[in-house]
């Protein structure tokens, strides 16, 4: 489970530090996805992305939308590992499409963890905070 909020800067080769207890349950590696629907990067654990892969393989969808969810979920994601500092290097498509500059906001959400732009996740902070008071008040 990963929870808590951390700002890393990125350095000049696009990389980025994780907390060290996040590293731990992401030693095999991770792949680094577009956030569904927000302006974030999505770092997935082996063993979360596989269980997500067969969700969707499950999913009783016409054959042209799976095609289409695939291309947009699979045809945007990377495969990283850790660097011996703890780093793993952001592809520039996604940073670019999370617009990360030069500090990282490293979000843990449960089962996965997301980076933030920092205007970004100012931004995304206070909304999901009120929704989430709403979804808690409406008994889930």
């Amino acid at each position: 489970m990963f929870f808590g909020e951390y700002p890393y800067k990125v350095d000049e080769k696009g990389r980025v530090p994780l907390p060290p207890k996040f590293r731990r349950e992401m030693k095999e590696g991770v792949i680094l996805a577009k956030g569904m629907g927000e302006k974030c990067i999505t770092v997935y654990t082996i063993v979360e992305w596989k269980r997500l892969s067969d969700k969707l393989a499950e999913k009783a969808v016409t054959p042209a939308n799976l095609r289409k969810l695939n291309r947009a979920i699979f045809g945007s994601a990377f495969s990283a590992s850790f660097d011996g500092q703890g780093r793993i290097k952001l592809p520039d498509p996604l940073r670019d499409y999370a617009k990360i500059a030069d500090t990282a906001i490293v979000v843990g959400a449960n089962t996965r963890v997301e980076l933030w732009s920092e205007e970004g996740w100012q931004a995304e902070k206070p909304s999901s905070e009120e929704q989430a008071s709403q979804i808690i008040e409406s008994g889930v």
